[in-house]
């Protein structure tokens, strides 16, 4: 092993120990005393339903355990936003799970949290994946309800998702066991079959104190809207469980029985573990975003066997294309390539730039994965498009355009990894969220912004000092050295990948490892609806 190995692999496993520990805190949710309530009034916590619910041994895929992180500071905070969402299997079916977080808030309902349910809607809408709902909640935060209530992607969108995927078909159960109040009471009910436990579910429109304010009428919440009252007299709930297991089993025999559905039919091969060792990667990969390093060695280290069949190996050699399995799952992997190359004119190229050629053959190769139904992968490791008079002159943007054309009518699924830089119009070209990839995560050593922070400080310094100036103040060089300073740091928190997450402009930060794990598991998703929209990319870019 080489000093720059060793080095890298001590970076990279120093950023994943904070990860971890990151990681930690927030599954804690509310903190100890809050889980320790729950455990006293007889329920679970939302991670422990779900860990009784799925499968014994099986995978948990979760999707945006960081959302919200950092978020909300003079409320306390909101760890996971409050719920907890993510990819599993019931009875061996795939499906997506939503678990409302009692011990954060009671459940209630930020506008991060209403974010990540609509996230969650729109995998197993896109995915078409059976949906478990494991309500309890407050309903919505209402100091924040400015934010969550009215407009197309707030609370109210989540009722129109229910509505929609009963429509097409995708199975919607939900069980009531906790409190679920007002606008969220259609949730559960607008789901094919809604389960209650008993003394501690309830549902209404309106809780106690709000019903004696409106019409002056006195009654308790059981009596309002709990168990016995939506099982035996209103009929609103369908069936009452004694405790959360019961609730939880009832589930697992609804969907035992539930009918197989049509395939994509991605090919799938027997799995194969990489010949060059996984754990390796953190080694190979470095920690400081402008070192060069060959991305082919990283693809090697992620695929089934090692084996990458490259895509125009001698030509646009800035993107590498090609295709390979991951989990026995075929996939076109498009990968920004981060060494210095030279093209056959004997012109030095910038790793991590798209240039014309590569953005060229990056379009014919996702049409080709299109016509030959093949999930695509995008590797993400990019500074942005070529810059230039001899760029322009060359017809970067026509180029690029051709690249985002195609990727953008894609009727395969995408998925992205972002391992490094994501920067500018690059991001786009390289199916950042705005282009619908089914999943996307970051390594810890991504960084995503519209430019990096060095070139984005200089740029944001210059506007300021001019402003100054125009005002007629002097700046003095102290004055200027610390104000870059100011404007670096708080430009390099948001290029972190936890700014990222908690937005959820990415699905997750995950360990390099769970790469494979995620993919295989986007793509078994992907593969339960089919594709039935045709490829067009309408007018290409010549």
């Amino acid at each position: 092993m080489d000093i720059e190995f060793n080095k890298n692999e001590d970076q990279n496993k120093q950023l994943l120990f904070q990860l971890k520990k990151k990681l930690e805190t927030v599954k804690l949710g509310g903190g100890k005393s809050r889980i320790e309530k729950e455990h006293q009034k007889g329920k679970l916590t939302a991670r422990e339903r779900i860990a009784y619910l799925t499968d014994e041994g099986s995978e948990f895929l979760e999707i945006g355990t960081l959302a919200a992180d950092g978020m909300y500071a003079e409320e306390g905070g909101c760890p996971s936003a409050g719920v907890i969402t993510g990819i599993g299997y019931v009875q061996g079916r795939m499906c997506m799970i939503v678990a409302n977080d009692a011990t954060v808030k009671a459940g209630a309902w930020f506008p991060m949290t209403a974010k990540k349910n609509l996230r969650a809607q729109e995998i197993a809408m896109e995915n078409r994946l059976p949906v478990i709902y494991l309500v309890d909640s407050a309903g919505v935060f209402l100091p924040k309800q400015n934010e969550i209530f009215p407009d197309k992607e707030h609370f109210g969108r989540q009722f129109r998702n229910n509505a929609k995927m009963s429509s097409m078909g995708i199975v919607q159960v939900a069980a009531i066991m906790g409190s679920c109040v007002a606008g969220g009471a259609y949730l559960p009910i607008m789901s094919d079959e809604a389960l209650i436990v008993n003394k501690t579910g309830s549902i209404f429109l309106a809780g106690s104190y709000l019903v004696k304010a409106a019409i002056g009428e006195s009654v308790d919440n059981e009596t309002l809207g709990g168990a016995t009252t939506h099982c035996e007299i209103s009929g609103v709930t369908d069936n009452k469980y004694d405790t959360d297991q019961e609730c939880l089993d009832a589930i697992k025999k609804i969907f035992e029985k539930i009918g197989s559905n049509e395939k994509a039919g991605f090919d799938r091969a027997e799995a194969k573990m990489p010949k060059n060792k996984s754990e390796d990667l953190y080694g190979v990969f470095p920690v400081d975003r402008v070192k060069p390093y060959d991305m082919l060695e990283v693809i090697k280290h992620l695929v089934d066997d090692s084996a990458f069949d490259e895509y125009k190996k001698d030509y646009g050699k800035t993107l590498l294309c090609g295709t390979a399995r991951i989990d026995g799952w075929a996939v076109g992997i498009i990968a920004n390539q981060r060494k210095i190359v030279k093209n056959k004119k004997g012109e030095m190229q910038m790793g991590g730039v798209i240039y014309s050629d590569s953005a060229d053959k990056a379009a014919r190769f996702i049409m080709n994965c299109n016509q030959r139904k093949i999930p695509l992968v995008f590797l993400q490791d990019v500074s942005g498009f070529m810059v230039g008079s001899k760029a322009e002159h060359g017809g970067i943007i026509k180029d690029g355009a051709k690249m985002v054309n195609a990727m953008a009518n894609s009727v395969v699924p995408k998925f992205t990894i972002v391992l490094g830089n994501s920067y500018g119009a690059g991001n786009y070209a390289m199916c950042g969220k705005a282009y619908d990839p089914r999943l996307i995560f970051s390594w810890p050593t991504a960084q995503m912004a519209v430019m990096s922070g060095a070139s984005a400080a200089k740029t944001l310094l210059q506007i300021k000092v001019a402003s100054l100036k125009k005002s007629g103040e002097e700046i003095t060089a102290e004055d200027e050295a610390k104000l870059l300073k100011e404007i670096t740091d708080k430009y390099n928190e948001e290029l972190s990948p936890y700014y990222a997450a908690a937005r959820l402009w990415v699905d997750g930060v995950i360990d390099p490892l769970e790469t494979r794990k995620a993919l295989s598991m986007g793509i078994e998703a992907a593969n339960h609806s089919p594709i039935t929209e045709r490829f067009n990319v309408g007018v290409i870019q010549t």
